[in-house]
């Protein structure tokens, strides 16, 4: 059976950039700490990718903060802080912040308080884009980042969130983007790596292929790749609309990210549908991967208004740039069939 893979929002397939970048890193043996050419070169290595991962995103080097994914990230940002959110953030961010802001239907928030608030740019379940109010303090950008352009030192943030390996990096390896000036206590402590930041040997080889990958990314945004993408997308709601009137396609009225359809089919579970659509030879998901496994519905689509019985038969369809019509056609077919069984069951 050939696989179709349609879970790009949990993570990216490492790009051919980010694998040739790590390869050649695997090579220089020195610290980038250290002050021998072998140290120089390591350095030169990590310093290289900052400035690569800074571009792609509208930042300055100085404001590239590496970490070991978006979710130190969002600890460095947000521990102790007291700021505010609402329940559509990611559980990295939720679990520092007072989840009490307002959702509207469509999934947009709006901070009364923008330096005391935490908004992402694009939700990871439904795709729905914010407008990032001025002065926010800090925004997760992880979804956003490599799927629609990103223009840090514009936003308005203070901070954001980023990992490589939504982007066609490496796993294991993101950044905190920090503008100049601003206050940050560090959790980890130690050598005073990352300009006193964030102590710890840097992770050279991830480094290199996060450098790649985002520089690789910011290309596909600029080139218009992604429009593709989007049609596909509108294709493959367009044939789930076609088999079944009862589907409910959330937010697809508001701005999304090209990639990314959630939706609906009430009294259907999700997690039933991933696993039927997983023995088809699809691979989707029931929402944020972080959160898989657990059988239970959507904490996003409850904060949206929806009704407990559509938020846990959601599921998402996370397209990458190497989807095929063919693939989305399939994979609207395929489970196409299963909603006749389902159909059959319930009759």
């Amino acid at each position: 059976m050939t696989r179709v893979y349609l879970d790009h929002n949990a993570t990216t397939p490492l790009r051919p950039e980010a694998r040739a970048a790590m390869i050649a890193a695997m090579d220089v043996v020195g610290n980038p700490s250290s002050v021998h050419a072998e140290g120089r070169a390591a350095k030169a290595l990590v310093e290289t990718a900052r400035g690569k991962v800074a571009r792609a995103i509208g930042a300055d080097g100085a404001e590239i903060v590496f970490c070991a994914s978006a979710t130190e990230a969002a600890a460095l940002a947000l521990k102790g802080r007291g700021f505010h959110g609402a329940a559509v953030e990611h559980d990295a961010v939720s679990n520092w912040i007072e989840v009490d802001l307002p959702v509207d239907p469509e999934g947009a928030v709006r901070p009364d308080n923008p330096a005391n608030s935490t908004l992402q740019l694009a939700n990871s379940e439904t795709g729905v884009i914010q407008n990032l109010p001025e002065g926010l303090a800090v925004s997760d950008v992880t979804q956003a980042f490599g799927k629609i352009g990103v223009e840090f030192l514009r936003s308005g943030s203070v901070m954001a969130l980023v990992s490589a390996h939504k982007l066609g990096g490496p796993k294991g390896i993101g950044a905190l983007v920090l503008r100049r000036g601003s206050d940050l206590n560090p959790i980890l402590k130690g050598g005073g790596q990352e300009m006193g930041r964030r102590a710890g040997t840097e992770n050279v080889i991830g480094i290199a292929g996060f450098g790649a990958a985002a520089e690789a990314a910011a290309r596909d945004v600029a080139e218009g790749r992604w429009e593709e993408v989007a049609e596909f997308r509108n294709i493959l709601e367009s044939s789930i609309a076609d088999i079944s009137n009862k589907t409910i396609f959330v937010g697809n009225s508001a701005g999304r990210l090209p990639n990314t359809s959630c939706y609906a089919t009430p009294g259907w579970k999700g997690e039933t549908q991933v696993m039927q659509m997983d023995l088809a030879g699809f691979a989707i998901s029931a929402g944020s991967a972080c959160s898989s496994g657990k059988v239970k519905s959507s904490r996003v689509l409850r904060a949206m208004g929806y009704d407990e019985v559509t938020a846990a038969s959601a599921v998402r369809v996370s397209l990458g740039l190497e989807t095929t019509r063919d693939e989305v056609l399939a994979f609207a077919e395929a489970w196409g069939r299963a909603y006749e069984k389902f159909n059959a069951r319930r009759a």
